[in-house]
């Protein structure tokens, strides 16, 4: 059995920052293995524990600053990786969700997975929509929002828990081969350990540009453009109050009497 798990390296940025162009300056921002891939990563390994002969392989779209949070995934036990990346992707003003589709849609066929992990979003643009078209372009089953899983690999069915809006819970079964997008809570990823890391360094990484993958540079090519990137005024500053709980009650209280909150 093989388990194919998005990853993605996201940007973080600075409570103070500065905008260059059409993107945040790149001296303002870290860069992090998505959260929500992280559980998406767990999951893959402890079924991959819990069953025999099964393969955890993960894809990430990125450039070659992206090999150390890959390189995080094999050391939580991940046994390879791939990476995708081209002239062509470094030039595109912004990868849109069915750029990315493909591009994952690209390895998955050559890859063959029986099962396709993807974390419900990303930390930076929280689009929740790549999961859901990767299955769409590769012609697989599909649940998004997964948040318990149970896998019958002899049978080909996963059980899986769907958060729902307004607390509600779907338990439904998906055939197999499928893609799951992971919420987080599903698990407790773990910490790379020190042997995990070093163990990481040996395990294959193999980085692939798009005719590689069997596409071509058309592939960026979106209807979306980004126009301007700004930062929203602020209306208004926020009042903090320092002090006991009595001296700031007091304040408060003055301050929406003054506001016209409530009467005097």
């Amino acid at each position: 059995m093989k388990i194919l798990v998005t990853v993605k390296e996201v940007a973080e940025v600075d409570d103070e920052f500065e905008i260059d162009g059409l993107d945040i300056a790149e001296s303002s921002l870290e860069y992090d293995l998505n959260e929500w891939d992280d559980y998406a990563i767990e999951e893959a390994v402890q079924t991959s524990e819990a069953h025999d002969d099964v393969e955890v392989v993960t894809v990430t779209v990125g450039p070659e600053r992206a090999e150390e949070t890959i390189r995080m995934a094999l050391a939580k036990g991940a046994d390879r990786a791939i990476r995708i990346w081209d002239d062509a992707l470094e030039e595109a003003q912004f990868l849109d969700i069915e750029t990315k589709a493909a591009l994952i849609a690209a390895v998955a066929e050559e890859e063959q997975p029986d099962l396709v992990l993807s974390g419900v979003q990303a930390g930076d643009d929280s689009n929740g929509a790549t999961g859901v078209a990767l299955a769409e372009a590769i012609g697989f089953e599909w649940a998004a929002v997964v948040n318990e899983l149970e896998l019958d690999a002899d049978s080909g069915v996963a059980a899986v828990h769907r958060e729902l809006e307004g607390g509600i819970e779907e338990l439904t079964d998906v055939e197999l081969p499928a893609v799951l997008t992971i919420q987080t809570g599903i698990n407790e990823p773990r910490y790379a350990s020190l042997r995990g890391i070093r163990q990481a360094q040996r395990k294959p990484l193999e980085a692939r540009d798009l005719s590689e993958i069997g596409l071509d540079a058309d592939i960026v090519d979106s209807s979306i453009e980004r126009t301007s990137m700004y930062e929203p005024e602020s209306e208004s500053d926020a009042t903090v109050w320092e002090g006991s709980a009595e001296e700031t009650a007091a304040e408060l209280a003055a301050f929406l009497r003054d506001k016209g909150v409530v009467e005097g």
